[in-house]
């Protein structure tokens, strides 16, 4: 026994007896990626100012593997993030002030360029993860010629955003009880009319008081207020008509109360910087 550890020992030490001066510099290096114009473009109006990484280079570990999932084409990337900044932070950098974007945003924009299909034949548009990261997808579709699609992929912002913005700072649960009937797994077998019968301004909306407060919102600064205010008087249920002007003060009151905005000046300054990028 003696005789082996003292060879052991012997071994150990002229093993790390040096022999040779080791380089300074590690052979274990990180790439060096230069930065394209694009990358330039996304420090500079998303990261530099509110802590926005924007990601366009699909990881798959981020997703479902079950999904057939793409990266934007590049050249689609930076027309697409204008669009977005004008309508959505500006605008709210305009209504809230210059901070809000700042303490109030996801640390995470993923991108991706092709739809996301669901197992029940619908489609997600978008989704927000815990507060932290959005993820928006069929990028290379945005075509600010198509009007009422371009208004849809800026409803899906507005309803993750707003997701968001109550997990910073949640609604009261009596929101929830206005409509407490309502809510359904089922909502994509229902029809808008009988949605706003029930007091929904959409199926979808029908899913959870969650999902129900984001698309409010969400449908609201998808329209000027007097194109909001057409819709909802256009509803012939009496009941539903009501609950959805409930629905509509306890928002723009938790805008304002919360957060110091008020929601129907935030409501118009979107719909200018949509009309503005619209063609």
């Amino acid at each position: 026994m003696k005789k082996i550890y003292t060879l052991a020992a012997t071994v150990l030490l002229v093993a790390c007896a040096p022999k040779e001066s080791l380089d300074k510099n590690s052979v274990l290096t990180d790439p060096v990626v230069a930065k394209t114009a694009l990358d330039t473009y996304i420090y500079n109006q998303f990261q530099k100012p509110y802590n926005i990484i924007v990601s366009y280079n699909y990881v798959d570990a981020d997703f479902e593997q079950n999904k057939y999932l793409y990266p934007p084409t590049e050249s689609k990337v930076q027309p697409m993030l204008e669009i977005v900044k004008k309508v959505w932070i500006d605008a709210y950098k305009a209504a809230a002030g210059a901070n809000f974007m700042k303490e109030v945003a996801p640390r995470q924009i993923s991108l991706i360029g092709g739809y996301n299909v669901n197992s029940s034949g619908t489609i997600t548009l978008g989704f927000a993860d815990s507060g932290m990261k959005i993820t928006l997808f069929n990028v290379d579709q945005l075509d600010t010629h198509d009007h009422d699609a371009t208004r849809r992929y800026f409803h899906t912002i507005q309803h993750e955003y707003c997701h968001i913005i109550n997990q910073k700072k949640p609604y009261s649960e009596k929101y929830g009880k206005i409509t407490p009937s309502g809510y359904t797994a089922n909502w994509y077998n229902v029809q808008d009319a009988d949605a706003y019968a029930a007091g929904f301004i959409t199926p979808y909306s029908m899913l959870n008081d969650m999902e129900d407060f984001a698309e409010m919102t969400s449908t609201m600064l998808s329209m000027s207020r007097t194109q909001w205010d057409a819709k909802v008087n256009a509803i012939s249920s009496t009941t539903g008509k009501a609950a959805i002007r409930k629905k509509e003060a306890f928002i723009v009151d938790y805008f304002k109360s919360e957060w110091g905005i008020d929601f129907y000046m935030l409501q118009e300054i979107v719909e200018t910087q949509m009309q503005s990028v619209l063609q």
